[in-house]
């Protein structure tokens, strides 16, 4: 009988695979980064094949620490950062360019020069998203556009594109040799060329983003068998599972059921509420996307607020700045400085995304005096964080009209207890760590498992969901007004750094 399920990962920063047994507790895990390009000032890059490399070993790192072989998995599942975006070759496997990764933010210009003609809403109705540098058409434009003879082997169907989601799953199923070359409804909706209502390419938003439909993959449920592994440590392993990391993440929390809210800190912050079987267009600056799909079950939708720079500020701090040397430093920094010395961070170093949706925003720091130091800059590090969670969250009430009691939280910022306890106090609403906090890859695995019947419903997850830790605020109002309305007053500092085109 096969004990486990898999769970490829593949994130911004790393990739990684993690084994997973009926418990949803971990059996086995093993990362490793790839290397961050950043060519031009605002572009962001990854070597697809770098990526692919590294996910190869990881699945192989990650069997061999147990001993373990594909004959001990029931199924695998795929996970990753969403709107990064891929164009290769058919017939070589080679990509034309580099993954232009989601805070990449070259296409601000086109960006501009679409919403002159209907606004920055002008898709929203049909895709439920804003016009942003962040979704993938227009990165695939700029690739089709750029590139020496991309656009005309688009057309004769010889390059395909694809999330990382779709690069992932083509290699892992043959590559060049009969890999499948789709995507799940949670990516497609994220590429801003499906229609949100019929979970289909739309030919309209094709015809408006100059994308021939030849080159876009097909677009499956987010929990089905797709097929089978070819890799040599997975072979003839069911791939049954696909979901966009952050929808992953709110599958993993167990977030069935209409109204209920997660938020992961990652390399960015992803605040997603389920809205059931209907989507809803948001009027505060949220964005309308696919939550999952299990298999032939009707899709489900979420609310999500973005923001682009939470842990990646973290890194930037240890990376560019050299303040800490490792990113578990921070803490100690925060909590040394005592108080926040009235200095603000807002990273709007891609812009800012919810609510604001400001491409031309980039970062800034205020409230610098003599009194500042290092302890200071990296307390607002990590406040910064929290208080954009808080705009958000406000934003998706007024959306929603559901005032929210808890906030179940995971991803890697969660160990630091600092964060953790002051964005309850700036919430004023308790925040919840799970026990298994690796929620993102363990919703990959929740989607496979269920399409292989290794787990039989969604109530057996909810089964395995177990708090570990809870913070309730001990700020008093006073206070919390006061920082929140300086945190508002730094935000507009931001504003309109870079004159659009």
């Amino acid at each position: 009988m096969t004990e486990y399920v898999g769970a490829i990962d593949q994130g911004t920063t790393s990739s990684r695979f993690i084994l997973f047994d009926r418990t949803g507790e971990i059996v086995s895990v093993a990362q490793k980064e790839h290397k961050q390009i950043y060519p031009k000032p605002g572009w962001v890059e990854h070597d697809p094949v770098e990526i692919w490399r590294n996910t190869a070993e990881v699945i192989a790192g990650a069997l061999e620490q147990k001993g373990l072989s594909q004959t001990d998995l029931a199924g695998v599942g795929i996970t990753n950062q969403r709107e990064t975006t891929i164009l290769w070759d058919r017939r070589s496997g080679e990509p034309l360019y580099n993954a232009m990764v989601w805070q990449d933010t070259r296409v601000d210009e086109r960006v501009a020069a679409y919403a002159r003609n209907g606004g920055q809403d002008r898709f929203r109705a049909q895709t439920g998203l804003p016009l942003a540098s962040y979704f993938s058409a227009l990165k695939l434009q700029w690739i089709l556009d750029n590139v020496p003879d991309a656009r005309a082997k688009a057309e004769s169907g010889d390059a395909i594109f694809g999330t990382i989601d779709t690069w992932v799953l083509w290699n892992l199923t043959g590559g060049i040799d009969g890999g499948l070359h789709a995507t799940d409804v949670t990516n497609a909706s994220r590429t801003q060329l499906m229609g949100l209502a019929s979970l289909d390419w739309d030919d309209s938003l094709l015809d408006a983003f100059n994308i021939p439909r030849a080159v876009l993959p097909k677009i499956v449920s987010s929990s089905e068998v797709y097929g089978s592994a070819q890799l040599k440590a997975l072979r003839d392993v069911p791939v049954a599972g696909i979901l966009g990391d952050q929808q992953a993440a709110l599958v993993g929390q167990t977030c069935f059921s209409e109204g209920e809210v997660k938020n992961t800190y990652g390399t960015g912050c992803f605040l997603l509420m389920n809205i059931g079987t209907k989507p809803r267009e948001s009027t505060a600056g949220l964005i309308t996307t696919v939550a999952y799909q299990l298999g032939s079950e009707p899709a489900r939708y979420s609310l999500e607020g973005s923001i682009a720079i939470t842990g990646a500020l973290v890194q930037w701090l240890r990376d560019n700045l050299g303040i800490i040397e490792t990113s578990s430093d921070v803490e100690r920094l925060a909590r040394e400085a005592g108080d926040n010395g009235d200095v603000y961070f807002v990273p709007a170093f891609s812009g800012l995304y919810a609510p604001h949706w400001k491409e031309s925003a980039r970062g800034v720091i205020v409230g610098l005096t003599r009194y500042a130091n290092r302890n200071h800059i990296a307390r607002a590090v990590l406040e910064a964080t929290a208080y954009q969670t808080r705009e958000v969250l406000e934003a998706m009430e007024k959306d929603s009209g559901i005032a929210i009691k808890e906030l179940r939280a995971d991803g890697g910022m969660v160990a630091n207890e600092f964060l953790m306890q002051f964005q309850s106090d700036i919430l004023d609403v308790p925040v919840v760590r799970p026990k298994i906090s690796e929620t993102t890859a363990l919703g990959a695995a929740y989607a496979a498992g269920l399409a292989v019947g290794y787990w039989s419903s969604a109530e057996e997850l909810r089964r395995n969901w177990a708090e570990d830790k809870r913070w309730v605020s001990g700020m008093e109002e006073k206070e919390r007004s006061e920082l929140y309305a300086s945190w508002q007053k730094a935000v507009t500092r931001s504003f309109d750094w870079i004159s659009a085109g």
